[in-house]
């Protein structure tokens, strides 16, 4: 699963997600890709099971791109403990996502293939997607 080697702060605050994609919101890399609706935090866990559902159905052709990465901490207090007794130990690692946002990127498979493999893949997100294509493609 993604991780970060070390954070700089080991226990943030909470931020709200605001506004729209500045940067990261066109395709980069590859000729097909899915792009977020919506505003949410993905944690490593999803990112990783839309990866393997991606490869899987890709039949590990082509190449793949995560455009995100999952560099916020965040934590949780065990069940069943009192209030107070300071911040709770850091529980996994989540991806901001902001509207706009590209999450995956893919190419060298056919259209068909591409488009059934991130509809795969945007199952396993909590975010709506949208399905993009270059627009100097041709098939």
């Amino acid at each position: 699963m993604l991780q970060p080697k070390r954070t700089r702060f080991r226990r943030p605050q909470k931020s709200k997600i605001k506004g729209i994609a500045h940067r990261g919101h066109e395709l980069a890399f590859g000729t097909f890709g899915i792009k977020s609706m919506e505003d949410a935090l993905i944690t490593a866990r999803q990112i990783e099971a839309a990866r393997q559902a991606v490869t899987r159905y890709m039949k590990r052709e082509g190449q793949i791109w995560i455009r995100i990465f999952p560099d916020k901490p965040i934590t949780k207090k065990p069940q069943d403990v009192r209030m107070g007794k300071g911040k709770g130990d850091v529980e996994y690692f989540a991806a901001r996502v902001y509207p706009g946002h590209m999450l995956f990127e893919a190419e060298g498979v056919p259209l068909a293939i591409a488009k059934e493999a991130m509809r795969l893949a945007a199952q396993k997100l909590p975010v709506t997607t949208k399905f993009v294509v270059r627009r100097d493609y041709v098939e």
